[in-house]
Formats: structure tokens, sequence, C-alpha cells
């Protein structure tokens, strides 16, 4: 071999010694940097995310540290403010997309330079879009958490039924034409509603009226609420720009109006969660965190789980979810360090087993296109896909407008138009 060779072998093996070092250099210095603690106030349970930043960190060389402090969606916005008044506010929030929009004066907006708005629409399912600004990006996605329909197989098979509708029309009926309410809706000999195919019409007793209604609302098209010229967020329930919501609204009502056919649903019948747990009521619209509570405090019941029915012609498939995310304070001066460790507890890999324990859906993409034997997880992996929520300036006092709403037109006190109007 000649010296021009040797050289030329020695300099190839020199390069190749000195990639492997620094690769593995490299990779050393990223397991065993250690990322200062961060602070996190949220809505989110605590014990559920406590736990899973402890899975999380039995991964890694060098773990996290989060602070979490728990708080309910009631108290959140004043402790927040007040938090930030004496200098000691959190670094990143966790709430619900409907708590958010009056706390965007107070956060850190996520620019497009950091996360593309292409790269956000292609990871994340459309839910998530409501984070997305003009001037960036207001959340990093965590968890969604949609509503679908349990049903009682029992009730079912006993009506002779062998599977759970899939649209909203299956349920209307006449006596001469039934249809699933005169199917599984049993009376007395006094027509008193002794056991109800499903639960619509009243705000009193419904767990989730508000996402029902507004899942009605946002399969018709219409989006709840828009964004104004000036950038603001304003009704959509009376806008001549969006779909009606009439179609939605006299729907709802239709199932609690004794002289309608498909009465089925009456403020004296208790709630309805309690009412499917005793075998009372068919079906049950529902969130999908539900699963565990309703297995646990109904061990006999034999249900099972469908998707949100949906419009058989026009409208949006769509299912009204709870969304969460993380958001960055403003005021926090640890800013840099929070988008580190969030953006590890958001890593495809990490959300893909909190799903899984979880018993939710992932709020990823490439998550959902993976799959999941898990019966549950599949069907609500299918709904989050077609999930959809809107910014609310406060849900609790949005709800009140609902359920006055309703009231006002199943009293007879005013026009469905009206109504309307004055929500």
């Amino acid at each position: 071999m000649s010296k021009f060779q040797i050289i030329t072998i020695g300099v190839f093996i020199l390069f190749i010694i000195a990639g492997v070092t620094s690769f593995a250099l490299y990779k050393g210095n990223s397991q065993n940097t250690s990322i200062p603690p961060i602070t996190v106030w949220g809505t989110f349970p605590a014990n559920t995310f406590n736990q899973y930043v402890s899975t999380v960190n039995s991964s890694l060389t060098q773990g996290v540290i989060v602070y979490y402090v728990q708080k309910t969606p009631e108290a959140f916005s004043k402790d927040f403010v007040n938090a930030l008044a004496i200098g000691k506010g959190p670094d990143a929030i966790l709430i619900s997309s409907d708590l958010i929009l009056p706390q965007i004066n107070k956060l850190t907006i996520i620019p497009y330079g950091t996360i593309s708005e292409r790269s956000f629409r292609d990871s994340y399912i459309q839910a998530a879009n409501v984070y997305l600004r003009d001037d960036g990006i207001l959340a990093i996605p965590f968890t969604v958490d949609p509503l679908v329909m349990y049903w009682n197989r029992d009730n079912y098979n006993a009506a002779g039924l062998a599977t759970y509708p899939t649209y909203w029309d299956e349920f209307i009926g006449t006596s001469l034409k039934p249809g699933l309410v005169q199917k599984l809706t049993l009376k007395d000999s006094n027509s008193n509603i002794r056991k109800s195919a499903i639960a619509m019409g009243d705000f009193s007793n419904i767990t989730n009226a508000r996402g029902v209604l507004g899942s009605l609302m946002l399969q018709s098209g219409n989006p709840v609420t828009v964004k104004s010229g000036n950038g603001g967020i304003v009704s959509a329930i009376d806008s001549p720009t969006s779909p009606s919501v009439i179609p939605a609204i006299s729907f709802f009502n239709q199932f609690s109006d004794p002289s309608d056919d498909n009465y089925s649903w009456n403020k004296g019948m208790g709630n309805d969660k309690t009412a499917f747990l005793a075998g009372k009521l068919s079906n049950y619209f529902g969130f999908a965190s539900e699963l565990s509570d309703i297995r646990l405090k109904g061990p006999n019941v034999n249900f099972d789980v469908a998707p949100l029915p949906q419009l058989r012609t026009g409208g949006a498939k769509s299912a009204y979810a709870k969304l969460f995310g993380f958001s960055f304070v403003r005021a926090s001066a640890n800013v840099n360090n929070a988008y580190q460790v969030i953006s590890l507890l958001t890593s495809s890999l990490n959300l893909s087993n909190l799903s899984k324990t979880m018993y939710l859906p992932a709020v990823r993409n490439d998550v959902i296109a993976a799959g999941s034997n898990d019966p549950y997880v599949t069907i609500f992996n299918k709904t989050a896909l077609i999930s959809k929520t809107w910014l609310d300036v406060d849900p609790v006092s949005s709800r009140k407008i609902f359920a006055d709403l309703i009231q006002s037109i199943t009293s007879g006190k005013k026009s469905i138009d009206s109504g309307i109007k004055d929500a």
C-alpha cells in the first residue's frame, strides 16, 4: 500500500471517529442537561397530570420538574390575575379552550417562526384550529375530550334493535311509522314516561346540554362564535352570514313537548346520567372521559359507546369537544424553559401513551393514524377527528344563555326567532 493510500485511509478513519464522538457527546449532553423547574396552573385534573409527568420522567435519564397547581374553572381567572399582579404567576397554564379567551392579553403568542401554521394544521386535529391567530398560536394542544353516545344494549335488544343509530332522524317517528323514540320509550297507562329513549329539550337535568345543543348547531354549519372585523369574538347564532340554528333548536326541543309524537323527556325525570345508570334512559350523550365513571357507578349496565349521531344530509360532521392546551405566560421569565418542558410533554410518543392510560382520544393526527386495538379508543379517535369547539368569553354564562333560550321557547314565552335574537 502506498504512503498516499495510507494517509487517505487514516484521514477517513479520523473523520469517522470524530463524527461518532460528536454524536455521542451531543446525545450525552441532551440526556444529562437539567431543565430548571417550571410552574403550571390549570383546570386539568392534578392527579392525572402529575401521574403523566411521572410516567414521562420514567423514560428519561434526567427528568423534568413541573409544579402543577389545579384551579376550578370558576376561580381560575380571578386567581390568575391576582397572582400576576403580585409577580407570583405561573410559567404556563393548562386550561380548556373555552376559558382561554379572557386570558389572551396575558399570554405569549407562539410565533409561526417557531411552529408554522402548516405544521400545526398537519399535526393536530381540526378542533385545535381555535388556537390559530393571525400573529401565531395561542396554545399547544394536550388532550381532547369529545362528546359521544353511550347506549344501553339490553334496552335495544329488548326492543328488537341490533345496533345504535348513526343519524339523528332515526330517533324521529310516529305511531304509524315508529322511530327509536317510539320503540325505546315506555309509558304507563297514564302516559307517564317510565323508560326514555333520549334526553333532550331541557337544561335543568341534562348533564351536557350545552355540548349537545352546541353539537347540533355545529353540525348545521353554525360555528356558534366567529371573529369580528376588528379581531374580536362575536356570536354567530343570529348572524346573516352563518347557517340558521333554528333546525338545531327545534330538534332539541321536540323531545320535551308532551304534544309531540317524539315526547321522551321532562323536568321530573331526574338527571339524565343517573337515569342511564339505572337503565331508565337508553342513550346518554357524555364525554369520552366519563367512561371510567360510568363503568364504576353502573357495573351492571350493559352499555357500549358509539360516535355522536349526525345529520343525514347537509351540514358538517361535528361533535362538541373539550380541548386542553398549554399556553405560555407573558410575565414569566422562564418561558424558554417552559417551552422545552411542554414540547417534551406533548411529543407524539408521550401523547400516544397518555391516550392509552387516560382512555382519551389523541389530539395529534399521527397518533390517531397509528390506530388502536381498544374498542372504546377506536370510537373516541374517530369522533376526535370531527370534533369542534368555539371560543367563549364565559362558558358558565353562555350555558345560562342557552338554557334561558330553550326555556323561553318551550314555555311559550317567546317564539323561536325572538328567543334566538335575545340570546
